[in-house]
């Protein structure tokens, strides 16, 4: 199907809630699922991040401690891990969730030994709660654990279906790149991923493939080299 072995897929917040703007679209979830199904039964090895803004986006609030903000947005994503893995259960898959610090029974603590094994036992395995530290971004602890458990690439889907030249819901004429390298997005400020995660990109090779997740069949049409996104090259 590919020639891709191992997969890290960043889910946004906003992506998963669809057009309810907030909380879950479950369709939508279920759709992911059904494509991950696929390129689990296709031989493909797959972590999962999520983002948390579908709950949280505490960084825009003066009034909330900006550690303590994302420690919430952090345990946002922890939400989202554990949903989004029910969801990808009922379709027959099967998934662990770990995380940086303790969550009692919820999660199992992440090291790249364990995911290894889960992955070696066709679990698809999501990796919550960020870094564990404040002023990280989800963007900065998708590109840590793609690189820690050796990801051939990054898969983000997002609500946007690429990089473009400035933002399309304000410039309608805004410009599409089919590929763009990493130090094109720094230099340019392109706002496709913060500066420590384009950073870390960039320090370990890592390519990255942004595309609209609610284009039909987005993720498997991602991995077969059917798309409409961005390759960013590192």
């Amino acid at each position: 199907m590919t020639k891709y072995k191992r997969i890290l897929l960043k889910l946004s917040g906003e992506a998963l809630a669809g057009s309810n703007k907030t909380g879950f679209d479950e369709a939508t979830c279920i759709n992911v699922a059904k494509q991950v199904k696929k390129l689990i039964d296709a031989g493909i090895e797959i972590g999962i991040v999520t983002g948390g803004g579908n709950f949280w986006r505490g960084r825009t609030s003066e009034h909330i401690d900006r550690t303590k903000a994302d420690q919430i947005g952090m345990l946002a994503t922890v939400m989202n891990c554990i949903y989004v893995s029910e969801i990808f259960r009922s379709e027959g898959i099967k998934t662990s969730v770990l995380t940086p610090f303790e969550c009692g029974s919820f999660t199992k603590l992440f090291s790249k030994d364990r995911a290894n094994k889960y992955f070696s036992k066709g679990m698809v395995v999501f990796f919550a709660g960020g870094t564990g530290h404040p002023y990280f971004s989800t963007d900065t602890s998708t590109v840590l654990r793609a690189v820690e458990i050796e990801a051939d690439i990054i898969l983000s889907a997002k609500s946007i279906d690429g990089v473009y030249d400035s933002d399309p819901a304000v410039n309608p004429n805004a410009k599409k790149y089919d590929e763009i390298s990493i130090d094109d997005v720094i230099n340019n400020r392109l706002g496709v991923i913060d500066l420590a995660a384009a950073v870390l990109c960039m320090e370990n090779h890592m390519p990255m493939m942004i595309f609209g997740l609610n284009d039909k069949n987005s993720i498997v049409n991602t991995v077969q080299g059917v798309t409409k996104g961005t390759l960013v090259t590192a």
